[in-house]
């Protein structure tokens, strides 16, 4: 496939790549970066130097070298014609050289002449940088990479002809990239019909850069989850709330989003929460609609678990040696693997988790508490290389073995929510209710060590600030919209009569309003007379209309009347069925549905993946961090590449390169089969 990118001769495939050009970067050429026309004429001397080493063809439209065959345009610009004898034929560029003979012709290809000749399909080298540019965007990788030089040698080595894009064209055109999609992301937003939700995170770069990025969040009309990402933002010194708040406005005013918006993630800081606060002041003193803003519970959760580990880190730590050199030497992932099934303690799958994220950390308290005999004997054989320091003694198995006990709930809990298909705010309040209660019975149990007792008292603490902050009427009613919660599974501390009457009236007043307008106006005049002047028909009429009406505001009662859904439910696919039953209801479930109950995926929190996503971040520079990012993003989510008013279609390129591979072989084996003749 590769090969057949770096084809010797360039030719431009319309149909995919547009004829770029940009007054900031020249795209459209395959020239040198550094060739600047010149105003002054070519020299004569020049173009007879070059020309003797190329034969007119006798149509006169062609030029062949007389070194290799390669055909040129007799328009091609002898300056190509030099560049071409520079790096295939060094040293014929100087005039001192002698005038080399025409290339030998195969004899029985001129005795074959009378069969048609069919030219081989080439590809446009220009292609390649695309792939490369689509490369760096989903990699999030800084487009320095492209002028390493043994990357650049790399191509030279396959084709003396292929020039890469340089770091500074690659940046113009992934900010040029990033204008074309954000115009399509912009009218993918207005065309959103629900309210939408915004979830923010925060990290610093290499270069002390403070970024936020937003993404919006919603259900599509076909009950399906939608996100992208609204932006990335540069916070400026001294990087606090109000500098926040002004940089999150700016991002909903562009995108023409902050009359939809309901609710925003934030990631704990008191910086961004008060961020949202000042927000939610000025969306309040404008009646712009209802918004709220809760904290991240897998920010929350991490935090708690932090606390949970905290006596225990350095026997972690010990382990944690121990599985990173097993993980390097097959030798001793064998003999481990031999002492587990001798054991019976357990299948393990390597690598291991060796990360200092909380899988990473319970998979190497999980190897103290289900395989420490295996863990011994594969120290003590190995005691050379290992040492005896990774022995653990009794007590630290003994501490481990508690925090395992202890944690496993933990450990449950973030699988479950990472790999549910739809984390909604009711859910996780549900996961970290349970999570609250595990805490508590530790708190207060005699059957557990002073120092583990400690660690869960900061670890409530932790957990009821959170829920102090996420309890709401708004939250409430993201819970029993869910169908899998309803009020049988909402957390004690929202379920309450107070809540549920205000989450009736707000249905009442916000999804039943198009319900009730449309009913007056349509019978305005009658509803307005007087009512001596109406007819028996006319009464009736009106009864039927005020039955009807009831029916929809007890769409509600209806709902929360019936069990609620298996916890394994698709409730997207639920609300798509039930809509029908309840119109107006699902209406309100498609708006607080779309609350975000964590500001970050959870698997990017609590997995290795989170380190790969702050290495990328880490290493972008101010220049490309939003392009790289957004443009990511949005190929991510499914919306095509675009420069300007033209799509990239990547995946069709590596069609036509396999193409173009197939008839080159197929052409080649025909020519040899002529030449056999």
């Amino acid at each position: 496939m590769v090969a057949a990118l770096l084809e010797r001769k360039s030719v431009m495939n319309m149909g995919i790549i547009p004829n770029i050009d940009s007054v900031n970067v020249s795209l459209s050429s395959l020239e040198k970066e550094n060739d600047v026309p010149s105003s002054k004429p070519r020299k004569k001397t020049m173009t007879s130097i070059y020309l003797k080493y190329f034969e007119t063809a006798p149509d006169g439209k062609s030029r062949r070298c007389k070194f290799c065959g390669q055909t040129y345009s007799i328009a091609t610009a002898t300056g190509n014609l030099g560049r071409h004898l520079g790096s295939r034929h060094p040293g014929y560029n100087n005039p001192d050289e002698p005038v080399p003979s025409a290339a030998p012709q195969n004899n029985s290809s001129v005795l074959k002449k009378h069969h048609s000749e069919v030219k081989a399909p080439t590809l446009d080298l220009e292609h390649l940088n695309w792939l490369l540019t689509k490369w760096l965007s989903s990699s999030s990788l800084t487009p320095s990479i492209l002028e390493d030089t043994w990357l650049l040698n790399a191509f030279k080595f396959s084709n003396p002809s292929v020039q890469i894009w340089s770091k500074v064209k690659v940046e113009g055109v992934l900010c040029e990239v990033f204008r074309s999609m954000q115009e399509d992301v912009l009218i993918t937003l207005q065309q959103v019909s629900s309210k939408v939700a915004v979830a923010l995170e925060f990290w610093t770069s290499y270069e002390q850069i403070y970024y936020m990025s937003v993404t919006c969040h919603w259900i599509d009309d076909s009950w399906s989850f939608q996100k992208v990402l609204l932006d990335i933002c540069r916070i400026p010194y001294p990087c606090g709330g109000a500098e926040i708040y002004h940089a999150l406005v700016k991002v909903l005013k562009m995108c023409n989003i902050d009359g939809k918006l309901l609710a925003c993630t934030h990631d704990n800081s008191q910086s961004a929460m008060h961020a949202c606060h000042k927000l939610k002041e000025d969306m309040d003193a404008h009646k712009v609609g209802p918004f709220c803003y809760i904290p991240c519970a897998a920010q929350t959760l991490n935090m708690v678990i932090e606390d949970g580990l905290r006596t225990t880190k350095q026997i972690i730590s010990k382990v944690r040696e121990f599985v990173i050199e097993m993980n390097a030497s097959p030798v001793i992932m064998e003999d481990f693997m031999q002492l587990t099934t001798a054991y019976q303690e357990g299948i393990w799958r390597f690598p291991l988790d060796t990360s200092a994220r909380w899988n990473g950390h319970y998979q190497m308290i999980d190897i103290v508490r289900k395989a420490s005999k295996s863990m011994d004997g594969v120290v003590l054989k190995h005691e050379d290389s290992l040492g005896n320091e990774m022995l653990l003694n009794s007590a630290e198995k003994n501490a481990v073995t508690l925090v395992h006990g202890y944690l496993e709930a933990f450990y449950k809990t973030t699988n479950d929510i990472c790999a549910n298909n739809a984390p909604t705010v009711g859910l996780v309040l549900f996961f970290m209710d349970h999570i609250s209660e595990t805490i508590a019975a530790c708190k207060d149990s005699c059957h557990y060590p002073d120092w583990l007792k400690s660690a869960a008292e900061e670890m409530f603490l932790k957990c009821s600030s959170y829920h102090d902050q996420v309890s709401n009427i708004f939250t409430y009613m993201a819970a029993i919209l869910d169908p899998r919660i309803k009020v049988e599974l909402i957390p004690d501390i929202l379920n309450s009569e107070n809540n549920l009457e205000e989450a009736r009236n707000h249905f009442l007043r916000n999804y039943s309003t198009n319900h009730f307008s449309s009913m007056n106006n349509l019978y305005g005049a009658s509803e307005n007379e007087e009512s001596g002047g109406l007819s028996f028909a006319e009464e009736i009429a009106r009864k039927k209309r005020r039955a009807s009406m009831t029916a929809v505001t007890d769409e509600l009662t209806q709902y929360l009347s019936e069990p609620p859904a298996p916890i394994t439910t698709d409730i997207l696919e639920w609300w798509k069925v039930s809509g029908a039953r309840y119109p107006q209801l699902s209406l309100m479930a498609r708006d607080f549905l779309s609350m975000q109950a964590t500001s970050v995926a959870p698997e990017e929190l609590f997995s290795s993946k989170a380190d790969e996503v702050d290495r990328q971040r880490f290493g972008l520079s101010i220049s490309t961090a939003q392009s790289l990012l957004c443009v990511k993003s949005w190929t991510d989510a499914g919306i095509a590449l675009k420069y300007r008013s033209t799509e990239i279609d990547c995946q069709r390129i590596m069609e036509l390169a396999a193409e173009t591979t197939v008839k080159n072989n197929t052409s080649s084996d025909k020519k040899q089969r002529l030449q056999s003749i």
